[in-house]
């Protein structure tokens, strides 16, 4: 375990309703959303940029690492998950305020070789008051080695009360890294996903995934915590199943495999 220094960023951003509306349009979902209207959980994902020239971001098109996060030698980064707690409506139209931490740093050693894992808490205050205190959990490793196999992910559950299909091509992939400025070329350099990273082909992002499940369970209730966990990448073009029942919901991958768990609290 690595100690990480108590540094802290702080962004403010005015919640603007027509990125709400943007990406509830994106995600065919009816759009309204006006000045004063709580915005929908997560969607201060779509605020608070990194915006930086070409020379400070990584060759994944992410922002270079150190200061808030260590530069520990490893080149590929995933969202690997988080926990979100909603404790008051964080409304459209109303300046916001985000300050980020960097709680921990935890090197391991997995299957494919040495893993760290950072973990972030993101507080996102509006007219004083805490509105969301999210722990993003993100995990740096090594490239792959040539002809390595790939991990074999958990079988997911088939008990579901609740299931929605959601599908993935490269105009929902194009307008999520739009709306929340991510320039991480796994979600749309098909070249650089197989000849650098592995993957067969563009990858979804982990926020959209979780954000789509968010959705549904919102649907259903108004969410008060959301935790969740990646398991297994999705990629472009797949139809996948969002799974919920009671407390639990899951992405289910065409072939059964889980791609992402997470619990609810209402």
């Amino acid at each position: 375990m690595h100690d990480a220094a108590p540094q802290t960023t702080r962004q403010t951003d005015l919640m603007d309703p027509a990125r709400a509306n943007a990406l509830l349009a994106a995600l065919g979902r009816p759009a309204g959303i006006e000045t004063g209207d709580p915005l929908p959980p997560f969607f201060h994902q779509l605020h608070f940029w990194d915006a930086r020239p070409p020379v400070a971001l990584g060759r994944d098109g992410h922002p270079r690492v150190g200061g808030l996060i260590p530069d520990l030698g490893l080149p590929r980064r995933m969202w690997a998950g988080g926990t979100l707690d909603f404790l008051a409506p964080l409304c459209a139209g109303i300046p916001a305020e985000k300050r980020t931490s960097c709680e921990s740093v935890a090197r391991k050693t997995g299957r494919s070789g040495p893993l760290t894992f950072v973990t972030l808490r993101h507080q996102v205050m509006q007219e004083g008051v805490l509105c969301v205190d999210e722990r993003q959990d993100v995990v740096y490793r090594e490239d792959p080695a040539p002809g390595a196999p790939q991990p074999v992910p958990p079988v997911a559950r088939d008990d579901e009360d609740e299931a929605l299909p959601a599908e993935f091509d490269s105009t929902l992939l194009f307008r999520y890294s739009a709306l929340t400025f991510n320039g991480h070329r796994i979600h749309y350099d098909a070249d650089y996903c197989r000849e650098v990273e592995g993957y067969a082909a563009p990858v979804v992002h982990g926020p959209l995934l979780a954000q789509l499940l968010m959705l549904m369970a919102e649907d259903r209730a108004p969410l008060r915590r959301f935790a969740f966990r990646a398991t297994a990448p999705v990629t472009l073009g797949e139809t996948v199943t969002l799974c919920r029942k009671g407390s639990d919901a899951w992405i289910r991958g065409a072939d059964r495999r889980q791609c992402m768990s997470a619990e609810l609290s209402f």
